[in-house]
C-alpha cells in the first residue's frame, strides 16, 4: 500500500489537519441589477506538506498534491459559475413573470381603459354636436319670429302712416326734432 511505497505520512497529515491551507473567499458582483456571487480560492501560509514523502516517492506525492490543487481551483471556478447561472436563471424567471404580467394583464387593462375613454369622448362629441344643432334651430326659429314680427310691424307702420300724425303713436327710436321747452 501507500505506507510501503512512500513511507508513513499519517502522522504528518493528522498534525496539519486542523489548519486549512486553501480558503475560499466570495465577493458579490452586480450584473444588470442582479447580485452574483463569485468564489475565489487563495492559499494561506506555506506548504505544510512540502517535506512529505521526501524519502520515497516524493515526486509522485508532489504531483498528486499539485493535481489536487488544480482540481480544487477548477471546482471553485465551477461552483462560482454554477451559482451565477442559478442566480441569473432565477432573475430571468422573475423578469419573465413580470413581462408576462405586463403583457397579459396591465397592457390589456390600459387598452380597455383607453377604449372606454375614447368611446366616452366620442359620445360627448356627438351630444355636443346635437346640442349645437338644437341651439342653431332655436336661433333660426327666433330669427324667423323676429323677421315676421318686423314685417308685421312695418306693415302696420305703413297702414298707420296714412292716418293723422297726431293719432298715430310716435316711434321713439326715430330721430325728430322736439321743440325746446323753456321754464
Amino acid at each position: 500500500g501507500i505506507n510501503a511505497e512512500y513511507g508513513d505520512i499519517t502522522q504528518t497529515v493528522i498534525q496539519n489537519a486542523d489548519k486549512a491551507q486553501n480558503k475560499i473567499k466570495f465577493t458579490k458582483d452586480n450584473v444588470a441589477g442582479v447580485q452574483l456571487t463569485n468564489f475565489t480560492m487563495h492559499t494561506e501560509g506555506s506548504d505544510v506538506y512540502q517535506l512529505t514523502g521526501l524519502g520515497k516517492g516524493g515526486q509522485t506525492v508532489s504531483r498528486c498534491k499539485d493535481t489536487a490543487q488544480k482540481a480544487i481551483k477548477l471546482l471553485v471556478e465551477l461552483a462560482s459559475l454554477q451559482t451565477s447561472f442559478i442566480t441569473l436563471d432565477e432573475a430571468i424567471k422573475i423578469t419573465n413573470r413580470r413581462v408576462n404580467g405586463i403583457e397579459y394583464v396591465i397592457i390589456p387593462r390600459y387598452e380597455n381603459t383607453i377604449a372606454y375613454i375614447v368611446e366616452e369622448l366620442d359620445e360627448r362629441e356627438r351630444e355636443e354636436f346635437y346640442r349645437l344643432k338644437k341651439v342653431q334651430d332655436k336661433k333660426k326659429v327666433i330669427r324667423e319670429k323676429q323677421k315676421a314680427f318686423l314685417e308685421e310691424y312695418n306693415k302696420k307702420e305703413e297702414e298707420t302712416s296714412g292716418m293723422a300724425t297726431e293719432d298715430a303713436p310716435r316711434n321713439l327710436l326715430e330721430t325728430e326734432h322736439d321743440p325746446d321747452i323753456m321754464f
